[in-house]
């Protein structure tokens, strides 16, 4: 016998409500993009009417925003918050901000985001830059602080940090549309944790300030 649904429950519910939504629109966004996923596809995925779902969201473009401020902008706030925890450890930082993009991005749904932005950014221009604005913009300021920050502390060498993140983002980025494009042929498989143990390796030695007092690291 099922319980009666009092206000609490009832109120509970309700909260829940814009959560399995932005949940159930991120798969789909995954699964078929942007422009194949239609809001009654949502609703159905979510359980609940069209209906329903008009009194979150008002289009298909404020859902993906929703998606994006909801589970992607509190993973970048707390890697801009990383910023004082490790400001006087900047290998550790990166360390910290790679593998936590990897914890909370790339190794769950949100990873395919960047797949979908690549695909449908040029046909849909006011998400792409609503993406731009609030995750890419942000992301690289927060790697940008980091490296300043070490070359601050004289752990990092003077480098090209607008290039240096960009360099650092790639195969992060390719990790995640990886597995949500051809990991399905990989019969090999990339496994990510020696996958971005290799890639952060490749990052310190390319950044950390030679030894001795010349700039080769050749003794005077």
């Amino acid at each position: 016998m099922q319980a009666p649904d009092t206000p609490l429950t009832h109120q509970r519910r309700k909260d829940a409500r814009p959560a399995e939504l932005t949940a159930a629109a991120l798969a789909l966004f995954v699964e078929r993009g942007f422009a194949a996923t239609r809001l009654e596809d949502v609703a159905a995925r979510a359980g609940v009417s069209k209906g329903t779902l008009y009194l979150y969201f008002g289009s298909k473009e404020e859902l993906f925003k929703a998606v994006i401020r909801e589970g992607i902008v509190p993973v970048i706030e707390i890697g801009e918050a990383l910023l004082e925890t490790y400001r006087d450890d900047p290998e550790h930082l990166l360390r910290e901000i790679i593998f936590g993009w990897w914890k909370m991005i790339g190794s769950t749904p949100l990873g395919g985001i960047p797949k979908l932005m690549i695909a449908e950014a040029a046909n849909f221009p006011e998400i792409a830059q609503f993406h731009y604005d609030e995750v890419i913009v942000r992301i690289r300021r927060l790697l940008a602080t980091a490296l300043e920050l070490g070359q601050a502390k004289g752990v990092f060498r003077q480098v090209d940090v607008v290039a240096q993140v960009q360099i650092i983002l790639s195969p992060l980025l390719m990790l995640a549309i990886w597995g949500h494009s051809f990991a399905c042929c990989d019969r090999a498989g990339i496994d990510p944790q020696r996958y971005l143990e290799a890639t952060l390796d490749l990052i310190l030695n390319g950044l950390r300030k030679p030894r001795g007092n010349g700039e080769n690291g050749d003794a005077p």
